[in-house]
């Protein structure tokens, strides 16, 4: 099959990996340069024991004290416009335990198979940089830790059970880190994968496996017979096709809507910063889960990621953000020197959905078309069985099959829009 994946980014490039290796003819097209977008500049985290999705139980009471603090974990810029409001109250409406508790339990099931697929991968002969660190989730409130403590029991059947740690036993694992850490579990199984290791050695092996990369293309349209595409329209000329998958991140709704059913994927700007050398001899990756700030070891470097912002699309770097991860660590650390060189900041737009899971799956039932989108802040975690599902998708469009339903296709969007269309008295878009 002739495939388009539309999206270099690591689900666009792990999905077409996947496809290639199946015997599919596939082409990447990226509006920019593969992988510098929400890729580039993430936490650098394999976490499944992070795998909470963001809608959850105390969001909006805490959401609403945060909201005008520009400084704060989370940050919510006020706007009244139809599609934003919709989206902020439908994640509202999700911040509840049952809600919170299946998400979760889907998140881990996805991401159950990422290492086994990473290290499937490094076996086929791709060098990226990993590390097997485990990490930390360290906290300053007690009543934060018993809050996270309680989780356990989601995350035991997944082989998951953490070590509990007091403050004596982590300041003797980390002595680097401030009297203001009291409490800590330890998950031994987490990963680190520099990111843009992981997309160049995708974006290198599909080129050595025939595969045709095109950067700097934008999408503009598609050419449509029914229900299925036929041909990708760029600025470029246009691009015949078998099957499209789109994996464009943020802008994965507005092309969507093209096609079929819009999908309501919004932005959700996070943060990072690179340190070299490192600030602090830090051994174990981990997060200051109060402050909700990343902090990653890597070759030569120490990555800060965090915050949380719905501002729009907007990509600019917020000082006051960034000096708030920053803040974090100097809290974070006992001996954390400010005046270690960094990287300039970057800003990122991660694609968030309103229920907190990732859509994957085809966008009409009877289509050619697969999405890939959606993940949030676990884009490195769930590329791999990402691209494993966008391979199993594809399969079953060329046997003239159907695809099995799954609590994260689109499917569930597309329900939604068709009873918000009733109620207004309209006939539904199928």
């Amino acid at each position: 099959m002739k495939i388009v994946v539309v999206g270099g980014g690591i689900v666009g490039l792990a999905s077409a990996y996947e496809l290639v290796r199946d015997g599919h003819d596939v082409t990447v097209l990226d509006a920019g340069a593969l992988g510098a977008g929400a890729s580039h500049g993430n936490a650098a985290k394999i976490t499944m024991a992070e795998a909470t999705p963001v809608p959850a139980p105390g969001m909006v009471l805490q959401g609403l004290k945060w909201m005008l603090k520009a400084d704060s974990p989370l940050f919510v810029r006020p706007s009244l416009s139809p599609t934003f409001l919709r989206f902020m109250v439908t994640m509202a409406r999700h911040c509840n335990e049952g809600d919170f508790r299946r998400s979760l339990q889907v998140h881990l099931e996805m991401a159950s198979t990422c290492v086994d697929v990473l290290d499937e991968w490094a076996d086929d002969g791709l060098w990226f940089e990993m590390h097997r660190r485990g990490v930390l989730l360290v906290f300053e409130n007690r009543e934060s830790f018993a809050h996270r403590v309680a989780l356990n029991d989601a995350f035991a059947p997944f082989g998951m059970v953490p070590d509990l740690l007091d403050a004596d036993a982590l300041h003797d694992r980390e002595p680097c880190l401030s009297d203001r850490a009291r409490h800590a579990l330890f998950f031994p199984d987490d990963r680190q994968v520099e990111p843009d290791s992981l997309t160049g050695a995708l974006a290198k092996r599909l080129r050595e496996l025939g595969a045709e990369l095109r950067e700097h293309t934008r999408v503009l349209d598609f050419e449509q017979t029914g229900d299925r595409a036929t041909a990708v329209v760029t600025d470029a000329g246009r691009v015949e096709c078998d099957q499209v998958v789109l994996a464009t991140g943020v802008w994965t709704g507005a092309l969507a809507a093209k096609l079929g059913p819009a999908l309501p994927i919004g932005p959700g700007k996070g943060y990072s910063v690179d340190y070299s050398p490192s600030p602090v001899r830090l051994n174990t990756p981990l997060t200051f889960e109060d402050a909700h700030v990343a902090v990653t070891p890597l070759n030569g470097r120490l990555r800060l990621a965090g915050t949380m912002e719905f501002a729009g699309f907007d990509t600019g770097v917020n000082a006051r953000r960034v000096a708030a991860v920053e803040r974090a660590a100097a809290l974070g650390f006992r001996d954390w020197d400010e005046d270690t060189p960094h990287a300039e900041p970057w800003a990122g737009l991660r694609p968030m959905t309103a229920d907190g899971l990732p859509i994957v799956g085809r966008l009409r039932p009877e289509g050619n078309v697969l999405v890939a989108s959606g993940h949030g802040m676990l884009g490195l975690t769930l590329a791999p069985s990402t691209a494993k599902s966008v391979r199993d998708l594809a399969r079953d469009v060329e046997a003239g099959r159907p695809s099995p339903l799954t609590p994260y296709g689109p499917e569930r969007f597309v329900r939604s829009s068709r009873r918000r269309a009733r109620r207004a008295g309209a006939p539904s878009r199928s």
